[in-house]
């Protein structure tokens, strides 16, 4: 049977590679990007996630093929809200706006069906 003094020193070794880990973790933590790589939006009709990394890489697009009215070297707004206002009648609503936008796309090959993007 172990002694005292071995459990207690394997009570110590554990404390202080716990310790070691949170600290690590906590200092060599990796910073938030520019732009979030993922993006929820709030809708009536369920959450929506959009990933960037995935249409810029995945599919090749560019910021400006979604941020359609940005001229060169002009950043997109922090939200697509900020134009597109929910009950607004001009600009469209932005529910409106992400339909026209990202339909044509989804026909050539993404989800069509609500559930496809809209998480219920």
């Amino acid at each position: 049977m172990t002694s005292n003094k071995e459990k207690l020193l394997a009570y110590a070794i554990t404390i202080v590679m716990l310790l070691i880990g949170v600290v690590g973790y906590a200092a060599f933590s990796e910073e938030a990007p520019d732009t979030p790589y993922r993006i929820l939006f709030q809708s009536m009709a369920g959450k929506v996630q959009f990933d960037h990394m995935e249409h810029v890489k995945g599919y090749g697009l560019s910021c400006n093929d979604c941020h359609h009215n940005l001229s060169e070297g002009e950043t997109a707004p922090d939200a697509c809200g900020s134009c597109h206002l929910p009950d607004a009648d001009d600009p469209i609503k932005r529910s409106e706006a992400f339909h026209k936008q990202c339909i044509g796309c989804h026909e050539g090959g993404g989800p069509t069906k609500c559930n496809g993007c809209h998480l219920l």
